[in-house]
Formats: structure tokens, sequence, C-alpha cells
């Protein structure tokens, strides 16, 4: 008998956890569970559609699931087929790779209007999550407000701002893709809390901001009179540097010279939100949709002997796809020294009735067919019941 051992999330951090368990003991029984028919997490309905380069580690993880004994188990929602106990009883080792996917609430009036998005319900329908089937109407949106300076926001403000030919390589949804080509967009505002010395955009990110087609990234000059703490570690003071730098190329920029105006600003905190506008600490702001970017929250992770967190699960929502593999891979470590010190269980298969790997290929097949046939890396099917069918070989 060999251990067996369930990843819960078959995301980025429960791939990187498969990864180093195999690499410390090769012949372990692995199943990866997931509630969607598709693996891969926030790879395929969280990173940004245009952002194919980030989205292609899924090759890695695919070649993962070739692997003597590692399973994919799609279609099983635990709460719903089965019990975290249940797993518990049936597996040596049990690794909780959830992530975080709840948007975090800024805690201002107004932030239940419909005109109020947050990031992971947004970026979810542009990547053709199945829970996330229906968008915001763009039809009359012409100024947009992004609450954030992060990452995340240069996404949600970039993929707005792009033109339908800068997108076209994409993997975004048809409804997407034709909803944001056809909105009136006039303005886009990027704002941040707190100053520009405290943004946590990344160099490559901000840079392409100001490359845009169809949008000219402009902000204020007097905003950027300021210095980065002196007692932040190096490679953060340099960041932050380059950004500011970046950030001053853009205040060079000729308001008016492309059709979209791409603004970023600065200590400007939202304290509330009425229908077509913002109020910031600094004044109204008109906007017609706003997407916080603030960060995510999760379910609790269970607790219990033989019980191991990986990624945001464990950590909170930071660092980048590729911080996670050191993360798995340290855990994988803790995870090996408990299973040298127990028995291997004779557990039930709970996972009969799952969509496997090979339920997966038939869907990632038909996706990248169709994505063929219009030009694009794949065409995403963003319908439970259709993925299913798919899986299920119909």
């Amino acid at each position: 008998m060999v251990h067996r051992v369930a990843i819960v999330g078959a995301g980025p951090s429960g791939f990187y956890a498969a990864d180093g368990l195999l690499r410390l003991q090769p012949g372990l029984r692995i199943d990866l569970i997931d509630r969607l028919p598709t693996p891969f997490g926030l790879v395929r309905a969280g990173v940004a559609p245009d952002h194919q380069g980030t989205k292609a580690v899924a090759r890695q993880f695919d070649r993962l699931l070739d692997q003597p004994g590692v399973r994919f188990a799609g279609n099983v929602e635990v709460g719903r087929d089965l019990g975290w106990e249940d797993l518990r009883q049936a597996y040596d080792a049990v690794i909780v790779a959830t992530g975080r996917v709840i948007d975090r609430k800024l805690g201002v009036p107004g932030e239940e209007l419909p005109f109020v998005w947050g990031s992971w319900k947004f970026v979810a329908w542009l990547n053709g999550h199945p829970d996330f089937r229906r968008g915001p109407d763009l039809g009359a949106v012409r100024r947009v407000a992004v609450i954030g300076n992060g990452n995340v926001a240069l996404d949600v403000a970039r993929v707005l701002a792009k033109s339908a030919e800068e997108m076209a390589k994409s993997d975004i949804v048809a409804e997407a893709d034709a909803a944001i080509a056809s909105a009136p967009l006039s303005d886009i505002w990027v704002i941040g809390r707190r100053g520009p010395q405290h943004a946590s955009f990344t160099g490559n990110e901000l840079a392409e901001m100001g490359r845009l087609g169809r949008a000219v990234a402009l902000v204020d000059p007097a905003s950027l009179d300021v210095e980065v703490p002196k007692t932040d570690p190096t490679p953060e003071r340099l960041r932050k540097m380059k950004n500011i730098e970046i950030l001053r190329s853009f205040a060079a920029n000729q308001p008016g010279s492309k059709p979209v105006a791409l603004h970023f600003l600065f200590n400007a905190a939202p304290v509330a939100f009425r229908p077509g506008e913002v109020e910031l600490t600094t004044g109204t702001l008109a906007a017609d949709l706003v997407v916080t970017c603030i960060g995510y929250d999760g379910i609790e992770v269970p607790k219990g002997e033989g019980v191991f967190a990986v990624g945001w699960a464990r950590r909170g929502p930071t660092g980048t796809i590729p911080t996670n593999r050191a993360d798995s891979h340290a855990v994988a470590q803790q995870v090996i020294a408990w299973l040298k010190e127990r028995d291997p269980k004779s557990g039930p298969d709970l996972l009969s009735r799952s969509v496997d790997a090979a339920g997966w290929q038939r869907i990632d097949k038909a996706e990248v067919a169709a994505g063929t046939a219009q030009g694009r890396p794949r065409v995403k099917f963003a319908d439970w019941q259709r993925l299913l069918d798919i899986a299920q070989g119909g």
C-alpha cells in the first residue's frame, strides 16, 4: 500500500504542492479535487485574458496530470458531494488549496449598488467562469472608476482600455469582448487611497499601460513629488522608484491624444458610492461603473490532524503565481514528514463520479479547436452543463 493525499483546489498552489510531493516521494497517490470541471484555478479564471504568457504555466500543470498516481477529480464540491471529515478519514493527508475568491469589501455606503463590482467577479466574467456568466451592462458606460493600486487594478483598467484588435489574441469570452468593444468608454480612473510611493504595481505591468492603442495614460505631475520610504528593503525601493519613473513619463502625455483617457489618481479614498458617482476624500467623481480591486477573502481553512493549507488559503492573497511554488514545496516537506510517521490507510474511493483528466482533455481539445477557428488561443465554454457534456464525451 502507498500513501494517498487529497489536494482540495486544483489551482497553482495545489499543482505546485503535488509537484513538491512527487519530487520528495515518487509513487504517492495524489487526487487533485476541484469544484469546477476544469483545473488550473486562477490561471484559467483569474489571470487577465490578454496575459497569455502568464497562463502558459498551465502546460506544466497538464504534464503533472500525466504522472502515474496523479488524478484530477473535477465537479466535486466539498460540502456538497463529500465533507472535510470524509476526506480526513479516507486519505493519509489533506492539503487545502482553495485560495481566496470572495471580493473584500471597502465598508462604505453604497457598496452594494449594482454599478459597483468586485474584481474577482469582474475578472471571472472576462475569463468565462461558469458561475459568473453575466457581466455588467456596459452599453452606456463612459466613465469607469477602478479602486486599487495593485496589478489586478491594472488588469481591469487595461482590458477595458484595449481595443478589440488588441484583445484578438486573448481568450476573453465573446460576450465580454463584444460588450467592451461596443461600450462608449471615454475615461478610466485608477484610484489609489495612498500615494504613488506606496503603490503595489510591478514595473512591467505599469509600463504596459503606456503602450495601449486607444488609451493615453495620464497623471498629475504634482502628485509625483514624493520619495520612496528609505526604510523599505532594497528590492521594494527599486520597484517603487521604477514605478514613479514610469508614472512621470505618463505625466508628459498629451490629454486627448487618444480616444480613451486613462487617469492615475492618488491619495483619494472612496467614502461613498451613489448612482453615477463616487465620493472621494478629494471630491466627487462621475462614474458609470466601479470595480473594486482591494483583495480577497476566503473560506475558513478546516483544522485537524493531517490537514495542511497552501497558497492563498494559508498566507492570504499575496504574491504572484510563481510565489506559490516555493510556498507549496515547503508545505510538501511538512506533509512528507507527517506521512513518514504513519502507515497508509485503506480508505474508500470517494471520487468515482468526478470529471477525470480525460474529461478535462476533451474540454481542452474542444476549446482550443474553437479558438483556432477564430485565431485565438481558445474559446472557453462558460456553461456548466456544456462543460459536463463535453467532459463526458457528448
